[in-house]
């Protein structure tokens, strides 16, 4: 089926999150004296990712994107609300083996996710062990070294001896090994040099425009947004404060959160070409 054939097959609704909420002590006593002793970290949030979405999350510090990452991670349970995929609900209590190989995550720090005493065929191999996942993992390994636009020799090197572009590639491609359906990103460039930002960041866009899995990119950056996805939500205070277009929220900011993420960015030129 081609690109064109795709374009006409109305999305499937993989991910669903709906009235999300997940609270904190403050960590200040200063808070817990004056009687707010609670951080709303993530504030009524209703979400929905679908195939072929490539979905920005886009705040300031605090603003609850890693909390909401975790949610969808089924890394933390929420205090209210649900999450479903595909109908069937997340719940961190039950066993998730089946939703680890549909959803995978990429860090924000390759060096912090990659053990450096492994190398790197042995990396990318461990979600296919880990989740029990069928067929010739070494060929595996190889196809996802070549889908990052790195050469499959680097199997046999340790993560020292790559460059922080290169390491952040596998820590990519260990991502994709399981075949996921949705890939969710934490900050995965602001960690790079500009070049390497760049050269991650359009292998990211090619890979998911290229019949990929749908992309949730956690990012302060709304340039990076702007380059790499189509649809943008922006929080605040944990709640959605504007959800749109990526390029109707850029071109026409309504929520003074949005319009100061956007005053932090030089230029935003037409999105690069993968």
């Amino acid at each position: 089926m081609t690109r064109e054939d795709t374009e006409t097959v109305p999305p499937t609704v993989l991910l669903e999150a709906h009235g999300l909420h997940r609270t904190y002590p403050s960590a200040h006593w200063q808070d817990r004296i004056r009687g707010r002793g609670t951080v709303h970290a993530v504030d009524g949030i209703d979400l929905i990712v679908t195939t072929g979405t490539r979905l920005g999350v886009v705040g300031g510090s605090g603003c609850g994107k890693s909390t909401l990452m975790r949610l969808l991670l089924g890394l933390e349970t929420p205090d209210t609300g649900r999450i479903t995929y595909r109908g069937q609900p997340v719940h961190p209590r039950h066993d998730l083996t089946w939703y680890r190989k549909l959803v995978q995550f990429v860090p924000q720090d390759p060096s912090n996710s990659l053990d450096p005493h492994l190398r790197v065929g042995a990396s990318i191999a461990e979600p296919l062990e880990c989740l029990a996942v069928p067929g010739d993992h070494a060929t595996r390994i190889r196809e996802c070294l070549t889908h990052v636009g790195l050469d499959p020799e680097l199997a046999d090197r340790y993560p020292a001896q790559l460059s922080g572009g290169q390491r952040q590639r596998v820590a990519l491609a260990r991502a994709l090994a399981p075949a996921p359906e949705i890939v969710i990103a934490d900050e995965a460039v602001s960690a790079l040099d500009a070049s390497a930002r760049l050269h991650v960041t359009r292998t990211l866009r090619r890979i998911c425009e290229d019949d990929g899995p749908a992309l949730v990119f956690v990012s302060h950056d709304l340039g990076i947004v702007h380059h790499l996805c189509d649809t943008v939500v922006v929080l605040d205070a944990g709640r959605i404060v504007e959800h749109g277009p990526v390029a109707d929220v850029l071109s026409n900011p309504s929520h003074p959160r949005t319009q100061a993420l956007l005053r932090a960015v030089p230029t935003l030129p037409p999105p690069t070409a993968a």
